[in-house]
């Protein structure tokens, strides 16, 4: 539902710092828009890290090495590539992006031979002992962390050629396709070692693999390398570019938006460079991810709403893409996005409610600042 409202909204406003233009247009509010934004900063920065970790553990696991360390490094590695330029960058992300959807091939692969080989072992609506429906939510609400990007699409528009038709037509062929492949990848890997074993492992996918075809564990884990840094690059840069496009349009100081001599905003990719190495001497996997989502649901609860509005405040504006299923101006789907985005946050633990409260909190507190700052100059 989201990713369709991105699409719509991103045919009308091509622009980095998507997600804060998305609201000011539609709401005309400086400080919902600003908080908006921050939020999207923030959950970058820390997605960043995460998957930084990531990529360190299966790098430790194959070469050694401290964990905390060897992630500081490829932060500094990719912030060095998003620095260089847009075209290094996707270079890279284009030779991972391959490579790591050539490992989900690989898994689909071994499920449908072990398919062929054993038939269906399992019961797909099985759920564990005593974990219900609510279960369920509580495990989606920490892996959405696994199918965020549409933001990230979204937020290099200016560096694509003709966004305007572009970016939606990438963003609805990244939704089929991301969930062809999920669908198929969680399929193969429950039916092929089950869901037991899975949640037992620490590389689960690597063990589905292995447990077809011997001694693969090494190049799954170099697939696993590639993957996890390509991601971290791609939040690194969508972070630089939203400080980028805030303070081009005067909500952040005029220094994130300069532009060094690789044409890249320099002070921008500076900033969220350090912010990562600080949050990654404080990192815990699973808190932070938890508190990128509940953050892009908010996020994503204002852009759905932004769809919605703009709808009735702008139904004449030319829109290069328009989600299908609307009743008049009504846009359906939009309003489902909305819905579901508020309701996951009913399956967080209190403790990352309350985080995120914090984080408004301190949000509003840096706009106030700002925007004293900016009255006395």
């Amino acid at each position: 539902f989201t990713g369709l409202s991105y699409a719509e909204l991103s045919s009308m406003y091509p622009k980095e710092a998507a997600e804060y233009n998305y609201t000011k247009n539609a709401f005309r509010k400086e400080n919902l828009s600003f908080i908006v934004g921050w939020l999207m900063v923030l959950a970058s920065v820390v997605a960043a890290v995460t998957v930084a970790f990531g990529f360190a553990g299966y790098f430790t696991h194959l070469f050694g090495g401290g964990i905390t360390l060897t992630a500081a490094f490829l932060l500094l590695f990719l912030s060095l590539i998003n620095y260089v330029g847009i075209k290094e960058s996707s270079t890279f992300n284009i030779l991972s992006t391959i490579i790591e959807t050539l490992g989900l091939i690989i898994v689909i692969a071994v499920g449908v031979y072990y398919f062929f080989n054993n038939g269906l072992s399992i019961n797909i609506f099985e759920t564990p002992p005593n974990a219900g429906f609510k279960s369920i939510l509580s495990g989606v609400a920490l892996i959405f962390f696994a199918y965020l990007g549409f933001e990230d699409i979204v937020n290099v528009s200016e560096e694509t050629r003709n966004a305007k038709k572009i970016v939606p037509k990438a963003l609805v062929i990244a939704i089929i396709a991301s969930t062809i492949l999920y669908i198929l990848v969680s399929l193969s890997a429950v039916n092929t070692i089950g869901w037991e074993a899975l949640s037992a492992s620490k590389a689960p996918l690597t063990e589905v693999v292995s447990s077809v075809i011997p001694n693969s564990n090494l190049i799954f884990s170099l697939i696993a390398l590639f993957a996890t840094a390509n991601t971290s690059l791609i939040l690194l840069i969508v972070g630089s570019r939203i400080l980028y496009g805030m303070s081009n349009d005067k909500a952040l100081p005029g220094v994130f938006s300069v532009i060094g001599k690789r044409n890249t905003p320099i002070y921008s990719i500076l900033f969220v460079t350090i912010a990562a190495l600080i949050l990654a001497l404080l990192t815990n996997i699973k808190l932070v991810a938890m508190i990128t989502d509940v953050s892009l649901f908010l996020v994503y609860g204002f852009v759905n709403s932004s769809l919605i509005a703009l709808r009735y405040k702008y139904p004449n504006m030319k829109r290069g893409f328009k989600t299908p299923f609307n009743i008049g101006k009504f846009p359906v789907l939009a309003f489902l996005g909305l819905i579901s985005s508020i309701f996951m946050l009913f399956y967080f633990e209190k403790i990352i409610i309350l985080i995120e409260i914090l984080v408004l909190i301190a949000g509003y507190i840096l706009y106030r600042v700002i925007k004293q700052f900016r009255t006395t100059k």
